[in-house]
């Protein structure tokens, strides 16, 4: 017998942040947890040559339901600057 339940695609939310260092990325990464149990969250770390936002990082949150403007607002009182990547289509 084949189980053919419904999968259930995840949102990925993507922003571009200011967060240089990866202690201060750990940190909020345990902070979001706490806050977002049911998100998968991450960052990538990128190379900050050039002032933000061309030296940047991109933060990921991975879920059912991601509530970015929450997420954004969080950010913001903790000092952190982040912009929401919008989707975009090439054709």
């Amino acid at each position: 017998m084949v189980n053919l339940q419904k999968k259930i695609f995840d949102m990925v939310e993507v922003f571009m942040t200011n967060v240089k260092s990866e202690i201060l990325s750990i940190e909020i990464i345990q902070f979001l947890k706490i806050q977002y149990p049911h998100l998968k969250i991450n960052f990538d770390l990128e190379d900050f040559n050039k002032p933000y936002p061309c030296g940047h990082s991109i933060l990921r949150c991975e879920g059912e339901i991601v509530d970015t403007n929450a997420i954004f607002l969080q950010l913001k009182n903790r000092g952190i600057i982040c912009k929401l990547l919008e989707d975009k289509i090439c054709l």
